[in-house]
């Protein structure tokens, strides 16, 4: 007799589900139940929806979400953000992530990183059962192509995870695996080659667009998957493909990829400040995918986790002085150039304006008044209150957070920002570089640059002419780096680039503010000790507890 398998939803998991799709309560006419059985699945296709919406809870929760924790800011990540594994910040007090940086990770220690290859592996599963089983549902045709074109856009994002983690990993292709089936064989643990991951998540969204609507309306909600959805993320496997850690595809066709997505003509910088930009869910022309929230979906609340000790805060993702020497001043020139007139006593004077927008640093002005991480005496340093709270790099992080939310007992009112997995100015940064590489810095390349750099708000001045391939490409480094700050690509870049061996083997810095009357002094000052990377760190390491299941007969990555 066959066991007959059940779904668990919880009433919890269900309330999650309705306020994390919409901004408004109406998303998912769902009836909590305790349990819902295959069968039940797949004789209501009503039910079999909910399952199919559901997935997006695996893209964006962990374990201990779905169990009814709050739900994280960056797809699993709740208080460290991914861009504290990097040269742009610091996890204040660690969160598992200083074990990273330092170099130390291990199969048996994978710190912050240690939930991806489980997630991502239980969605495909999940996945690969709704999509073998969807022609049994009795649907229109119509809607089965839709539910399956949304299922196929969530696989591929979740090997995109894995290929861009691991490097090389399982296809489990359409597999359906159950408990009782044989795991003997050698075959199931082989890994394909990085090449054809790529290939089949290319595949995957080339079959998956043809299906998927191009808005989300009212009866397409607000946080499901779009064809521009679809056509993003084949654009950055296709740059990632391209790039000289895979080498994996060209470089054309991840510029043709990124073209388009802007041939769509429905995407479009955001203009009324970028600042703004983080904080507007809804009727915002840039984002292309997002993760949406109410505020009875309880995400972390981004201003207590991230202000200054001095305003209540905790501190939390504290940008490094590494980082902030990558902007710019507002004439276009470099800080290293002598003809910028950059003041090292004076250093947060004529920046670009993102700066401004991305990181609070002393003297900005904040919440109707000032930070002050100067020593003595200064309420945002270790002389004010919560000591334990101040920044270990002087800086703290603006981008993402709402003044119109409260720092002090914000639990009922949690935060409603979107978290955006997909945004315009990538696409554009994802055809400069892609162009410039494959054709040389043409004028589309430049345009596309300076489309952000002049975009409202911001008006930077354009990138100066005649540049070669190698300084353009510098050039759109810079770019990716500000633009981007934060945003989980940083880690990315400066892998699939190979540089990362250079970029973070750099000292983890901050400064150091000393007030003397009415002037400043700014020494800077390593900020975390033991900052390493080798070779070997270009890919994470498969968990231990991983191999072991397997029988020892998974692969572990190499130098592990």
């Amino acid at each position: 007799m066959k066991a007959k398998k059940y779904f668990a939803i919880s009433s919890t998991f269900i309330g999650i589900l309705l306020s994390t799709f919409a901004c408004t309560s109406d998303f998912l006419d769902v009836v909590p139940t305790d349990r819902v059985s295959d069968s039940s699945i797949l004789t209501d296709s009503s039910l079999f929806e909910s399952y199919v919406i559901n997935r997006y809870m695996g893209v964006r929760l962990t374990d201990k979400e779905a169990e009814g924790t709050p739900p994280g800011f960056g797809r699993g990540f709740e208080y460290a953000f991914w861009s504290s594994l990097t040269d742009e910040s610091i996890y204040n007090n660690d969160d598992n992530t200083w074990l990273v940086q330092r170099g130390q990770l291990a199969p048996e220690n994978t710190g912050i990183a240690g939930t991806i290859w489980g997630r991502s592996y239980r969605s495909i599963r999940e996945i690969n059962y709704a999509l073998t089983n969807i022609p049994n549902v009795k649907m229109s045709t119509a809607q089965k192509n839709r539910l399956s074109a949304e299922l196929r856009f969530l696989r591929a994002f979740r090997y995109q995870d894995l290929v861009r983690n691991y490097g090389e990993v399982v296809l489990m292709n359409d597999k359906v695996y159950e408990l009782g089936d044989d795991f003997t064989n050698t075959g199931i643990y082989a890994k394909s080659s990085i090449k054809d991951v790529m290939a089949y998540i290319v595949a995957e969204l080339d079959e998956a667009s043809k299906y998927l609507p191009v808005n989300n309306d009212n009866t397409w909600k607000l946080g499901r998957a779009t064809k521009g959805a679809a056509l993003a993320l084949k654009s950055r496997i296709l740059l990632y493909a391209a790039s000289p850690l895979y080498n994996a595809g060209t470089w054309q066709a991840a510029a043709s990829a990124a073209k388009d997505v802007m041939n769509m003509g429905k995407y479009s910088l955001f203009t009324n400040g970028y600042d703004k930009l983080f904080l507007t869910p809804e009727n915002n022309p840039e984002i292309i995918f997002e993760r949406l929230y109410t505020r009875g979906a309880r995400h972390v609340c981004l201003e207590i986790s991230n202000s200054s000790n001095g305003f209540g805060g905790w501190g939390g993702n504290v940008p490094l002085q590494n980082f902030v020497d990558a902007y710019q001043m507002n004439n276009g020139k470099n800080i290293d150039d002598a003809s910028s007139g950059y003041d090292p006593q004076d250093p947060y004077k004529n920046r670009d304006p993102r700066f401004y927008m991305t990181i609070l640093y002393n003297g900005a002005s904040y919440r109707g008044g000032t930070i002050q991480s100067y020593l003595p005496g200064g309420k945002d340093s270790k002389d004010g209150p919560s000591n334990w709270n101040t920044s270990k790099t002087g800086y703290y992080l603006k981008k993402f957070l709402s003044d119109n939310l409260p720092i002090d007992n914000p639990w009922d009112i949690a935060g409603t920002q979107p978290w955006i997995y997909f945004r315009y100015a990538e696409i554009l940064l994802n055809y400069a570089e892609a162009q410039n590489e494959a054709a040389g810095p043409d004028q589309t390349v430049y345009d596309a640059v300076n489309a952000i750099r002049k975009r409202a708000g911001v008006n930077m001045p354009a990138l100066p002419t005649g540049l070669t391939q190698s300084q353009m490409r510098e050039a759109i480094r810079k770019e990716r780096q500000v633009e981007l700050a934060f945003e989980e690509h940083r880690f990315y870049d400066v892998r699939r680039w190979k540089i990362a061996n250079v970029t973070e083997n750099v000292p983890a810095y901050g400064i150091e503010v000393t007030k003397n009357g009415n002037n400043f002094t700014y020494t800077r000052k390593e900020a975390l000790s033991g900052r390493r990377f080798e070779d070997k760190h270009y890919f994470l390491p498969i968990p231990r507890a991983e191999i072991l299941a397997s029988g020892n007969k998974l692969q572990q990555n190499a130098g592990y």
